[in-house]
């Protein structure tokens, strides 16, 4: 029987979720940091096959410490195998992004994906969305365009290539997410983050086999860093999930925006300029009320 908590308890708990997943998300931007300097080295596809092929062993130590390899066998085949061309998608157009445009560019548009999530979930999982977070998807959309700036002859804001690879792989992530709603109903955790990697892996050193570079010795710790930030950081965000309410955690999801700024400006002196900066608050804002708006409506069906 589970103890109920006292209220100091659940602050304090909820205190650990948020510290929790503000260090997950700086796990993940020293990550993608990593990535960024490998695609000076290597293709975009062979920078993500190192990415799945670097965090699988850890994946697999604790996969065997937690449940074992069993569970890994007992999953749906058909949408674990869409959900990892979807991942080879995506990691190809963030990588890719990588390579054109600055960490804070890269994240401002990808803050897109949550909305996107809630407005795929209407026609895929059959979810209800009132107008006012209809209107929220909406405004995040014009903070995607203020960024991209769309002229009559192309886009002014962002390399044009690289800023709509970002928004293609947020478009992949949210569609992975949604596919992860209905995966987890009957798939562990353990083989949703095997499969993944396995899919990215193979897919992607695939599509980078004809232009495959030899790895530089002097390149493998950076690789070995960016496995293990990647594998931590998946680690500490399920475990900010799991102590805290995600209407209380996934706000701090947009401290990847601070981020990307340190990092943009102690490895590569680089900084957007002011209106990316415009664009992301737009984005944030609407991700913001969207998530308020979610937590009204669940209060709503579950007084």
């Amino acid at each position: 029987m589970n103890r109920v908590l006292s209220a100091d308890e659940l602050r304090r708990q909820s205190l650990r979720g948020i510290l929790m997943m503000v260090l997950a998300i700086g796990l993940f931007s020293l990550m993608d940091a990593g990535l960024k300097l490998l695609t000076v080295h290597y293709g975009a596809m062979q920078v993500a096959t190192l990415r799945g092929l670097s965090s699988l062993p850890w994946v697999l130590v604790w996969i065997g410490l937690s449940t074992g390899f069993a569970t890994l066998w007992r999953i749906r085949w058909g949408l674990q195998l869409l959900r990892g061309a979807l991942s080879v998608a995506m990691m190809a157009g963030f990588v890719y992004g990588f390579q054109l445009l600055p960490l804070t560019t890269v994240y401002a548009i990808f803050f897109i994906a949550p909305l996107m999530v809630t407005a795929l979930a209407v026609p895929i999982l059959g979810e209800k969305v009132g107008p006012r977070r209809w209107t929220a998807i909406v405004i995040g959309l014009v903070g995607v365009l203020v960024i991209l700036r769309p002229t009559p002859s192309g886009l002014a804001g962002v390399a044009s290539w690289a800023g709509l690879a970002v928004l293609g792989a947020a478009v992949g992530y949210s569609l992975s997410s949604v596919m992860v709603r209905v995966l987890s109903r009957t798939d562990t955790t353990q083989s949703l983050m095997f499969w993944m990697l396995i899919s990215l892996s193979l897919g992607s050193a695939l599509f980078a086999w004809p232009s495959w570079r030899p790895v530089d010795s002097g390149h493998w710790g950076l690789i070995i860093g960016v496995g293990l930030t990647g594998a931590l950081g998946q680690y500490a965000i399920t475990e900010a999930f799991r102590l805290g309410e995600a209407s209380l955690i996934a706000p701090f999801e947009y401290t990847a925006l601070a981020w990307g700024v340190g990092l943009d400006l102690a490895l590569f002196g680089v900084l957007p300029d002011q209106i990316t900066f415009v664009g992301a608050g737009i984005i944030v804002a609407s991700g913001l009320y969207l998530l308020r708006r979610e937590k009204v409506h669940a209060e709503a069906e579950h007084p």
